[in-house]
C-alpha cells in the first residue's frame, strides 16, 4: 500500500458525474493523479500501459464534458481504456486487471454500462458509434438513454479499411457523430503506409496555420475568444485546407490537430464541438504513447504491453525460461530458410515483433512487409506474391486471421495459391482472454478444399513445419503454434520437410489410443504416465496434420484399440470432427470402437492463467486421464487396484 500514489481529487471520483463541478485547473490535477494511479495499478498487474497513459487527459476531458453512459464513448481496440475504467466506478477493482475473475483488459459490455461497446480488435469504433447515432435518431432505447456517440480511434487503427468504410457511410448519412483521431504516431509497431505519412505532414515541423475562408464554416465552431484572436487560433487549429482535406472529402468537418495533453486546448474545443456540432465531426488529437512515465516514453513501443514492473525504475519482473519462445523459433527458422531461398518473403499486419518477423525485417528488409492493421489486405497481398512466383509467409495471430477469412477462401484457397500461413497465439492465451484466444483456425481452415493444416506439438516440430511449409508449392498451407515458451526439447539444427498428412506414434500401448493435435501432446503424455501407474498403458500419437488426416495411422489405431480419443486446442468442428467423419465413413464406429473427442468448450473463456483456462476447458492431463478411465468404464479406485 505504501507505493500507492496520493490522489485526493481522484479519491472523490466514483463516477464521471463527480467530475462535473470541477474547475479546469482541478481537471488538470485530476489527470495527473489518474496517470499516477494507472502506472501504479499496471505495475502490480501487468498489461497495456503506454496506450492508456497517452489518453489520460483526453479521458478526463471526455468524461468531464459528456454524460456517459447516456453519451456513448467507444474506445477502439480499447487497450487504452484503463484510465476510463478507473473513472467509471471500477477503481476499487483496477488491480484485478486481466486476472481470473477480475476486470477485462479491454472494454466489455457485460462489465459496465460505461463500456458502450466491447472491443479488442481494431477499427470497429466508428461503425459501432454510427450504429448508436442512427439508433438514437430512429428512437432506439437503452437503459441509460441515447445521447452522443463518440468514437476514439488511433492512427494505426484508422489505417484499416473498415474505419474508412464507416467514415464513408457516416459522411453519407450526415448524422451527428464525433470521431476523435488519437494520433500518437504509433499503434503497436511504428505505423506504416500513406495515411501515416499524410498525418505526419499535418504537423511535422511547420507551425499551426491560420484559418482561411476555405475552412468551410469550421471557424464558427470555435469558442468566441478563438474567433477573435488569430494567435490563439494558430495554437489550437490547423487550416482545414491543409489538414482536413481527406476527411472533409468523406463528409466530416475537421478540427485539428490539437495537443492532446494540453487541457487548455482540449477542453474548449471539445465543449464547443459538443454544443455546436450538427453532423459528422473529426477531431484530430496529437498524443504521446507512454506520456508522463519516462520508462514507457523511452521504450521503442511506448510501453505498449508490460509484465509487472517496478514503478520507480520501470524494470519488468519477467519469469525466465531456458526454452525459446515459439515465436522466436519461427522467426529464426524463417530467416535461415530465407538465406537459402530468395523467393521466401514475409507479410504481417502491424505485428512484426509479436510474430517474430523483426528478425526477417532486420536481415532481409526488402522481403519483409508490414502492411499495417489490414489483415484482409495482408492475405490477398500474400496471394499476389504467391501468384508472382514468391514463397510468402503470412504471419498473423489466429484471432486476427479471422478478419481475413473471406480473402483466405476466395483469394487463396479457390485459386490454390501457395501462401504459407504462420498462425501464432493458437489456443488459449491467458490474460488477454476470449478476444485473443486462437480457438477457431483449425475449424475454419480445415473445411477449405486443398488446404494443408498443421499444428506443432513442440518447438522442434515447429521448426520442421516451417521447413515443410517453405517446400510446399502445391497450394495453401498453415501451421499453428501457441503463445509463450516451448517445452524445452532439443532443437534440430535445421527443419526436416515432413511428409504431408503423416503423423507419428510417440508411445506404444494397448486398449486406448490418445491422438493429439498440437501442444496438448505434452499433457497427453503426462496422462499416459499417470495411467501407467494405474495399470493402463495407452498409445499416444501426434497427428501433426489436421488436414489431410493421416488416414492410415488413424484407422490402424482404431483397429488395434478399444477406444480412440482425440485432443486439440480448438473448437468443435475441427480436428476431432474430421476424425469422427473418417471413422464413420469407414464404418469403424459400427464395429464397436469407442470414440471421444476433447476440444474447447462451446463458450468464451475469460482471462486467467493459461493453465487455469485449460482446466476450465477440461484439456489438461488430469482431464485426459479421466476421459480415458471413463471411456474404458474404469473408476479411479478400480484402476488403483489393477
Amino acid at each position: 500500500m505504501t507505493n500507492r500514489p496520493d490522489t485526493p481529487l481522484l479519491d472523490r471520483v466514483h463516477t464521471p458525474a463527480d467530475m462535473k463541478g470541477m474547475s479546469d485547473a482541478e481537471l488538470r490535477r485530476l489527470a495527473d493523479e489518474l496517470r499516477a494511479e494507472t502506472i501504479s495499478a499496471v505495475s502490480e498487474t501487468g498489461g497495456h500501459l503506454g496506450a492508456g497513459l497517452g489518453v489520460v487527459e483526453l479521458t478526463v476531458a471526455l468524461h468531464a464534458i459528456w454524460d456517459a453512459p447516456r453519451d456513448k464513448i467507444i474506445w477502439d481496440v480499447s487497450h487504452q481504456a484503463y484510465p476510463h475504467k478507473i473513472l467509471t466506478g471500477r477503481r476499487d477493482r483496477i488491480r484485478t486487471l486481466r486476472q481470473q475473475g477480475g476486470l477485462s483488459g479491454f472494454t466489455k459490455r457485460a462489465e459496465s454500462p460505461y463500456d458502450a461497446f466491447g472491443a479488442a480488435h481494431s477499427s470497429t469504433s466508428i461503425s459501432a458509434a454510427l450504429g448508436y447515432a442512427v439508433a438514437r435518431d430512429l428512437g432506439g432505447v437503452t437503459d441509460e438513454g441515447l445521447g452522443d456517440a463518440i468514437a476514439v480511434i488511433g492512427d494505426g487503427a484508422m489505417s484499416a479499411g473498415m474505419a474508412f468504410e464507416a467514415m464513408n457511410h457516416a459522411g453519407h448519412l450526415g448524422k451527428r457523430l464525433i470521431v476523435i483521431l488519437n494520433d500518437n504516431e504509433m499503434s503497436i509497431a511504428p505505423p506504416v503506409g500513406a495515411l501515416s505519412s499524410y498525418l505526419s505532414k499535418l504537423y511535422a515541423g511547420a507551425p499551426f496555420q491560420e484559418f482561411k475562408a476555405a475552412a468551410k464554416g469550421a471557424v464558427s465552431l470555435l469558442p468566441s475568444p478563438f474567433q477573435e484572436g488569430a494567435k490563439r487560433a494558430k495554437e489550437i487549429l490547423k487550416s482545414v485546407t491543409v489538414g482536413g482535406t481527406m476527411f472533409e472529402a468523406l463528409g466530416f468537418s475537421y478540427v485539428g490537430p490539437i495537443d492532446g495533453h494540453d487541457m487548455d486546448q482540449l477542453l474548449p474545443v471539445l465543449r464547443t464541438v459538443k454544443s455546436r456540432a450538427s453532423g459528422p465531426m473529426l477531431i484530430h488529437v496529437i498524443t504521446k504513447k507512454g506520456k508522463g512515465y519516462a520508462p514507457a516514453e523511452r521504450a521503442a513501443d511506448g510501453g505498449h504491453a508490460t509484465a509487472k514492473f517496478d514503478p520507480v525504475t520501470g524494470e519488468q519482473k519477467k519469469s525466465k525460461s531456458n526454452a525459446p519462445s515459439y515465436t522466436n523459433v519461427f522467426g529464426e527458422t524463417l530467416v535461415d530458410l530465407a538465406a537459402e531461398d530468395k523467393r521466401i518473403c514475409a507479410v504481417t499486419a502491424a505485428m512484426p515483433d509479436g510474430t517474430g518477423l523483426q528478425m526477417m525485417a532486420g536481415r532481409y528488409p526488402s522481403r519483409c512487409f508490414d502492411v499495417g492493421i489490414a489483415e484482409q489486405h495482408a492475405v490477398t497481398f500474400s496471394a499476389g506474391l504467391a501468384a508472382g512466383g514468391m514463397r510468402p509467409f503470412c504471419a498473423i495471430y489466429s484471432t486476427f486471421l479471422q478478419r481475413g477469412f473471406d480473402q483466405v477462401v476466395h483469394d487463396v484457397a479457390i485459386q490454390r495459391l501457395p501462401v504459407r500461413f504462420a498462425i501464432d497465439r493458437a489456443g488459449l492465451v491467458g490474460a488477454d482472454g476470449a478476444t485473443h484466444a486462437g480457438s477457431f483456425d483449425v475449424a475454419y481452415l480445415s473445411n477449405l478444399p486443398g488446404f494443408v493444416v498443421m499444428a506443432a506439438a513442440d518447438e522442434a516440430e515447429l521448426r520442421h513445419m516451417v521447413a515443410t511449409a517453405a517446400a510446399h508449392d502445391e497450394g495453401p498451407i498453415a501451421f499453428r503454434y501457441p503463445r509463450g515458451e516451448g517445452v524445452g526439447v532439443t532443437l534440430p539444427a535445421q527443419g526436416e520437410v515432413l511428409e504431408i498428412g503423416k503423423g507419428r506414434i510417440v508411445r506404444e500401448g494397448a486398449r486406448v489410443a490418445i491422438l493429439s493435435l498440437g501442444t496438448r501432446l505434452a499433457e497427453a503424455e503426462k496422462a499416459a504416465e499417470a495411467l501407467e501407474a494405474r495399470g493402463i498403458t495407452p498409445t499416444v500419437a501426434d497427428a501433426r496434420f489436421a488436414k489431410p488426416l493421416d488416414r492410415e495411422m488413424i484407422l490402424d489405431l482404431a483397429a488395434r484399440h478399444e477406444a480412440l480419443i482425440t485432443v486439440e486446442e480448438g473448437a468443435i468442428g475441427g480436428f476431432g470432427s474430421h476424425v469422427a467423419q473418417l471413422l464413420a465413413d469407414e464404418g469403424v464406429l459400427d464395429k464397436g470402437l469407442k470414440f471421444r473427442s476433447m476440444f474447447l468448450p462451446d463458450t468464451f473463456i475469460d482471462q486467467a492463467d493459461p493453465r487455469v483456462m485449460y482446466d476450465i476447458a477440461a484439456l489438461n492431463a488430469d482431464d485426459i486421464e479421466a476421459k480415458v478411465l471413463d471411456v474404458l468404464g474404469v473408476t479411479r479406485l478400480d484402476a488403483k487396484k489393477a
